[in-house]
């Protein structure tokens, strides 16, 4: 029997995308980060898969397995009472059955909404053959329909990433790409790259649904991404790496100048005690 909550969650995930206001997403890689984030008011979460990847000492891009991956997201939505949205990077496998175990793994473990991406390899700027790539969107949507919870689907196309094409035909190829996925199941498309910022307005005009920015590409603010149209703003794993870079820049300087003055943006521990024990 599906979990009525479940299907709440996901109603009112699909429903933030369609506000007044763009969606903001904080992403998270573990338990308490998720906890802090709901404590501050964002209505949903989102998880980071590279946060959770340096999280556990490996880097981004399926180097931890999709059994790896479940585990952190159920942990997470077992602790939080918003909507969570779970980073599947690009489903754990190539084939259009990939994605549907993910899929199912994700719902499984209390998420309503997942990202897939059809990025192969960043550096090398590869991506699925676009048939491939909406097969798989078409897969993943038909598994989380036999399951009755209106998962929001965000696909995410890694085009910009691409050393082979010239930008127009990046933004041409992006739009092609987005439509298609969105034609296929996916509720919101997200791209993400070098380049893309300059190229919102003609994003949000040409694509047929809601439109997903990562911050670190881009330098607007949450209004002026609005303005342009954008719907729903992720933090990505920028915070995840700012977190890393704090912890090692106070290690790097009680090391060369032996100072202890690191404790001046700690949340008091009673606060977290009181937060976690909630």
């Amino acid at each position: 029997m599906t979990d009525p909550s479940l299907i709440e969650k996901a109603e009112t995930l699909r429903a933030l995308h369609h506000g007044d206001q763009p969606l903001v997403l904080p992403n998270v890689w573990d338990i308490g980060t998720a906890i802090i984030a709901q404590e501050e008011g964002f209505p949903a979460i989102a998880t980071t898969s590279a946060g959770v990847a340096f999280a556990l000492g490996l880097p981004d891009g399926e180097a931890i397995s999709r059994e790896e991956m479940i585990a952190v997201v159920g942990a997470i939505a077992a602790r939080v009472d918003v909507p969570v949205t779970a980073d599947m990077e690009a489903g754990y496998g190539d084939a259009p059955e990939d994605c549907v175990a993910t899929t199912r793994a994700t719902i499984a473990a209390g998420a309503v909404g997942l990202n897939l991406e059809d990025g192969i390899d960043h550096a090398q700027g590869t991506v699925y053959d676009f048939d491939l790539a909406v097969e798989r969107i078409q897969a993943a949507r038909a598994a989380a329909d036999e399951t009755g919870v209106p998962v929001v689907i965000n696909a995410r196309s890694d085009i910009y990433f691409s050393q082979s094409l010239a930008r127009e035909e990046k933004t041409v190829e992006a739009v092609r790409r987005c439509n298609a996925y969105l034609d296929a199941g996916a509720d919101s498309t997200f791209i993400i790259g070098p380049g893309v910022p300059n190229d919102i307005p003609e994003l949000v005009r040409e694509i047929n649904g809601p439109l997903n920015i990562v911050a670190g590409f881009s330098t607007q603010t949450v209004d002026e991404l609005a303005a342009l149209g954008v719907k729903r703003i992720s933090l990505g794993g920028m915070l995840s790496r700012a977190a890393l870079g704090y912890y090692r820049d106070t290690l790097k300087q009680i090391k060369e100048t032996g100072r202890l003055d690191y404790s001046d943006i700690a949340i008091p521990h009673g606060d977290l005690n009181k937060l976690f024990a909630g």
